[in-house]
C-alpha cells in the first residue's frame, strides 16, 4: 500500500493540462483562465464624476459662491463646452467631467435658482472625481490561471473582451461495474441494487469542472468490461466504480491488463477507500476507485477533484485541511489514514457513530470528513482535530 500522498502524486502524473479553448465571455463563468488577459481600454476611459451635482473650476470655491448654470452632462453625453470662471454645469453620476472643470459639488451641498446656483455649504475637500484609468489602465492583466468568478466575468467585459481563451474542461468517462446493478428507474431483481456512485461522482467531478459522460453498466464479464473500455478511450479520464478488489468477480485489473493496461499502483493506505487504483489504458489514464459508495465518494473529494483541478491547470494541492475541537472523545486510530463522515456546527466537529463505507445516508448528512492520521491517539472532548469542509 502507498499513502493519501503518494498516491495523490502518482495520479497527477498520469494527467497533464488541457488544450486552450475560446468561448464567449456569457459562457466563461466558472471556466479556468488558460493564459493571462490585457486590458483593451481604461477603465474609465475619461475623467467622470462620481456623484450627481455641479462641474465647477477648484478657484473661488467656497461658501456663498455664486455660479452661471451654462449646460448639462449626463452618462453617454458629454458636455462639448469649456466652463470657465463662475461657470458651471449641470452633471450626473458617470458623466465625463468638462474641460476646465475641478470639482463636482454635490447637489446636496448648492440651491439652484433662476439664475443658476450658489453654494450654501461648506466644501466638500473630496473632488467627486473619478480620474481616467483609476479602475484599471490599459494593458494590465487579468493573471491565469485562474477560476473565473461573476465578478472576474465583469471585469473582463470591462476590458472589452467578448471571448476568453479557458481551459478544456476535462472529458471523464464514468464506468459502474457489476451484475448486482440497475439503474434508477428500473425494476431490480431481489439480487440487485440500484446504481447510484456514478451519479454522485458525476456531480462532484462537474463541480470541479470536468464534462462528464456516464458509460453503460459493466458487466461482471472480461468481454463486457473490454467493450466499454473500448467507449471510454476518446475520454481524458476513465473512472471505474467496483471491481477494484481481489475477488473472483472484480475483474477491472484483468479487463485493463487484457488491453494492455498500465498499472501505477494499487491499494492505498486509507479507510474508506483502501482498494483504490491507477493506470493508463492505451495513453488514456484510468482511476479504478472501490465500489461501496462512501469509499468512492471519499476518494472523489480526496483525489479526484485534485486531479480535474490539475487537467484545468490549476494547482492540484491535495484538499486544505481545517482545524476544529471535537464535541466527543474519539478512540486511537489504525494504521490507515481515516475520513470520518463527520457534522461540523457552532465551530466544533461531531463524528458519527456509524461509519460502514455502504452507508450513504450518513454520508448525506454529513458535511464534513473528520480526518485521522495513521496510529493517531486517542482524543477526548475539545481537541484540534483536522477536517475537510464537504
Amino acid at each position: 500500500m502507498i499513502s493519501v500522498s503518494e498516491a495523490l502524486e502518482s495520479l497527477t502524473a498520469l494527467v497533464e493540462p488541457g488544450p486552450e479553448e475560446i468561448v464567449p465571455l456569457h459562457l466563461a463563468a466558472g471556466r479556468v483562465l488558460a493564459r493571462p488577459v490585457e486590458a483593451a481600454r481604461d477603465q474609465p476611459p475619461f475623467a467622470a464624476s462620481a456623484m450627481d451635482g455641479y462641474a465647477v473650476q477648484t478657484a473661488g470655491l467656497a461658501p456663498g459662491a455664486r455660479y452661471r448654470v451654462i449646460g448639462e452632462a449626463a452618462a453617454g453625453h458629454r458636455f462639448s463646452g469649456k466652463v470657465g470662471e463662475g461657470e458651471a454645469v449641470r452633471i450626473f453620476t458617470g458623466a465625463p467631467l468638462p474641460q476646465g472643470a475641478q470639482h463636482v459639488v454635490i447637489q446636496e451641498d448648492v440651491k439652484r435658482d433662476a439664475d443658476g446656483m450658489i453654494v450654501v455649504t461648506e466644501v466638500d475637500p473630496k473632488t467627486h472625481i473619478r480620474p481616467s484609468g483609476s479602475d484599471f489602465k490599459r494593458g494590465e492583466v487579468i493573471a491565469a490561471p485562474r477560476q473565473l468568478s461573476p465578478a472576474d466575468v465583469a471585469l473582463l467585459a470591462s476590458m472589452n473582451h467578448p471571448l476568453v481563451p479557458v481551459r478544456r474542461k476535462p472529458v471523464v468517462a464514468v464506468i459502474s461495474t457489476g451484475d448486482e446493478l440497475v439503474m434508477p428507474g428500473q425494476n431490480p431483481r431481489d439480487d440487485q441494487i440500484i446504481a447510484s456512485n456514478c451519479f454522485g461522482l458525476k456531480a462532484l467531478l462537474e463541480e470541479s469542472g470536468a464534462a462528464v459522460r456516464i458509460l453503460p453498466i459493466a458487466r461482471d464479464t472480461i468481454p463486457a468490461l473490454q467493450m466499454v473500455f473500448e467507449l471510454a478511450l476518446t475520454a481524458d479520464l476513465i473512472v471505474t466504480i467496483g471491481g477494484a478488489s481481489v475477488g473472483d468477480h472484480d475483474l477491472v485489473a484483468k479487463a485493463g491488463k487484457s488491453l494492455g493496461m498500465q498499472q501505477s499502483f494499487y491499494k492505498v493506505a486509507m479507510r474508506p477507500g483502501k482498494p483504490l487504483m491507477a493506470g493508463r489504458i492505451k495513453d488514456t489514464p484510468m482511476i479504478g476507485l472501490p465500489g461501496n459508495p462512501v469509499s468512492s465518494m471519499v476518494c472523489g473529494h480526496v483525489f479526484l477533484t485534485p486531479v480535474i483541478r490539475h487537467m484545468l491547470g490549476l494547482p492540484a494541492e491535495q484538499t486544505r485541511h481545517t482545524m476544529a475541537p471535537l464535541v466527543c472523545a474519539i478512540a486511537r486510530n489504525g494504521p490507515r489514514e481515516h475520513y470520518m463522515r463527520a457534522s461540523f456546527s457552532n465551530g466544533q466537529l461531531t463524528p458519527f457513530d456509524r461509519q460502514d463505507s455502504a452507508l450513504l445516508s450518513v454520508l448525506a448528512q454529513a458535511n464534513a470528513l473528520l480526518v485521522r492520521p495513521p496510529h493517531a491517539p486517542a482524543l477526548g472532548a475539545g481537541a484540534e482535530v483536522p477536517y475537510i469542509l464537504l
